[in-house]
C-alpha cells in the first residue's frame, strides 16, 4: 500500500508539459505572392463585373 500511495504521489511529475515555445513565422514564397497577387486582381475583375450587371438593370 505504500508503494502504491509513493506512485501516485510521483505520477503527477511525469505529467508536466514542457514550456510553450512560440512557432516561427514563414516568409511568404514568390510563388505565393504570385498566386495572391492573380487572385486579387480576379477578385477585382469579378467585382467590376458585377457593378456593371447591377448598374444595367
Amino acid at each position: 500500500m505504500r508503494l502504491l500511495t509513493a506512485l501516485f504521489a510521483l505520477l503527477p511529475l511525469a505529467a508536466w508539459a514542457e514550456p510553450f515555445e512560440r512557432p516561427i513565422p514563414q516568409s511568404q514564397t514568390e510563388s505565393a505572392e504570385l498566386w495572391y497577387l492573380a487572385a486579387s486582381i480576379a477578385l477585382v475583375v469579378a467585382l467590376g463585373a458585377v457593378q456593371v450587371l447591377v448598374n444595367r438593370r
